[in-house]
Formats: C-alpha cells, structure tokens, sequence
C-alpha cells in the first residue's frame, strides 16, 4: 500500500513507519523536518507545516493514498483540514485520540469504547480538544473510511513521559542516590504500560480493513500491575530497592499543577482499558512488551543514547523539596501519637 503519515517522528509514529516499511508499503511522511528521523529504511518525507493550511493542501494536491495516518490532528479544525486536503484520494484516514478523552471517574470498569462520556475540563486541553475532535469525525464517518484509535500510556526509544513526574531518566539517577520517589496516592492504582512497538501493529493492521471503518478503538498492554511497580522494576536493574513515599493527589496538584495535572484528570483514576473489539478485528495486536521488558528497553536506550541521559534539575529539585514537607508532615502526625 501507499501510505502516508502525517507527523513520523514522534515515539509511535517512529514505530509506525518501521512496522510498515518491514510490511513492504511505500510510506511517506508530512512533518516539518525538525526532528532527526530513526527510520530503519529509505522514506520519503514531504516538508512542511500543518499549522499553514494553503500549503499543507498545496503540498498534498494531487496526490493518491491507500491510507493516511494522521498523529498531529488535536482539534476538530485539524482533523478537517486533514480530511479536506485529501478528500480527492479516496484514502482511508486513521486519526490518533486518546484514553485522555473520557470524563472521569469512570465507573464502568474496564472501559469500553462504547463509554461517550467526553471530558468537559479545559483543565486538561489534550484530551478536551481530542474528544471534541472524536465529536467532530463521529459526523463524518457515514462518507469516509476513517477509524479512530486510542492509545493509553505508550513509552518507546524518545519517551518523555516516563513516571509520576515525568522525569525519565531521573527516576534511575534517584534511586541510584538513594533519593526519595514521589508516587500519587498510595501507589496501588491499576495501570499498564504499552511499548510503542508493539502500538505500531495496531496501525498497520487496521490500514483498508473494512471491519475497521467507523470505529474506535483502545490499545492498550494487558500487562496490568500497579504503578509502585514500574519504580520496583527499575530498582531491580539498578540493584537498589527504591524508597517510595506516597502523596495524595490533592496535595501534589496544589504544590505544582503543572507538573501534577495529568495525574489528576487521568492517572487517579483506575487505568484499566478493555482491548477486546481491537483484538477482534486486529489479532495481529499481541504485546510482546510486559513492564519488566520495557523497563529493560527504556534503560538500555538511556544507556546508548547520551542525550537521553538528562536529568531535568527543576523536576529533580522540586522532588526534593516535596520529599521534604512530606517527613516534617509524617513527624508532625507521628507526634500526635
């Protein structure tokens, strides 16, 4: 097949491109060229900016795709565009959402795609922007192939979103010292956690299958284990037990919410995702990535990449402060005894 992506440098559109060059498809890439490409074949790569909306259709006129898989559409507008400067050619449209997009608490649990209760909190504009644009294509499928995908929390090689704080590399660097780990509650909140090359199946095996067309869909690694664990899975490459404190999410959103936000929209709440209709239609989808292998994974990259191995100082410092009110409050509380 020919197909383009609309993005193709990011953590899974990386993966995305890899995975459909090893099927043997003729992929092209639309992005602004900023990012250095990890590419493991020849690709071809159009130049340019989405945010322009003459150009992107200049750039696209004329051009014929089986498919196009779009990860850089946040809103109803770009998905429109989208769907407007290739409306010629015939293709079927694969738009990235996410898990992000449900009003919270869910109590339906595990949640299913069928669960339309869309966030109404700007608070979190990621996933408000992305349920409305869910909303929007919701109208458009009766006349175009499109299907809608939903991701839950996928790390790969280039991940930034690694732990509570997002601090990556720090995670390693603290427990290496010895210092405290800051967790969100009490650390036993269901979750799981995808590898971005076991993601990238799910995109390639939904291109032109009919079954696809106007759905939605979670991925999600059934690999579930609480979030202590993906702390306990480092400690035991490093060699070090982590020592982990638990702070209620209230607190750590009043001290930076920033930083804390997307634990409290999202993360608080029960993680668990029913992947059912998408193993139905894409049996291919089978996640060969458990935590430990992708713990393994994300440490050998840290290990080999050096511009991986930053620690961000803000973050790191701002552990240490909130490790530090959370012993003077655990002595004041022990005192009362």
């Amino acid at each position: 097949m020919n197909i383009l992506i609309l993005g193709g440098t990011g953590v899974i559109s990386t993966e995305i491109v890899n995975r459909l060059h090893s099927l043997n498809h003729h992929v092209t890439v639309f992005n602004r060229g900023i990012r250095k490409a990890r590419y493991e074949a020849e690709t071809e790569t159009i130049i340019g900016d989405k945010q322009d909306a003459e150009s992107f259709k200049r750039l696209l006129k004329g051009r014929k795709f089986d498919a196009v898989i779009d990860m850089i559409s946040y809103n109803p507008e770009d998905a429109a565009l989208t769907l407007d400067a290739l409306s010629q050619s015939g293709a079927h449209h694969v738009f990235t959402s996410t898990v992000s997009v449900y009003k919270r608490p869910v109590r339906d649990v595990p949640f299913r795609e069928t669960h339309e209760l869309f966030s109404d909190d700007t608070f979190c504009p990621y996933g408000y922007h992305k349920a409305r644009m869910e909303a929007f294509l919701g109208t458009r499928m009766a006349d175009t192939p499109i299907t809608i995908i939903r991701p839950s929390l996928t790390v790969g090689k280039g991940s930034k979103n690694v732990g509570v704080m997002r601090n990556n590399y720090g995670i390693i660097e603290r427990i290496r010292r010895g210092k405290p780990i800051v967790v969100f509650g009490d650390g036993t909140n269901p979750w799981s956690w995808t590898w971005s090359g076991d993601l990238a199946k799910v995109y390639a095996g939904v291109l032109r299958r009919s079954a696809c067309y106007g759905q939605v869909y979670h991925t999600a690694s059934g690999d579930l284990h609480i979030w202590d664990d993906l702390y306990f899975e480092f400690g035991k490459l490093v060699g070090i037990e982590p020592r982990l404190i638990h702070i209620s999410t209230e607190m750590l959103m009043a001290a930076a919410p920033a930083v804390f936000g997307h634990i409290y929209q999202e993360k608080m709440h029960c993680g668990v995702f029913s992947c059912d209709k998408i193993h139905r239609d894409v049996p291919e989808f089978v996640c060969e990535y458990s935590l430990d292998k992708i713990v393994k994974a994300l440490t050998e990259w840290y290990e080999e990449e050096a511009s991986a191995r930053i620690v961000d100082q803000e973050r790191d410092a701002l552990e240490d402060v909130i490790a530090e009110k959370y012993a003077l409050a655990m002595s004041a509380f022990a005192s009362i005894a």
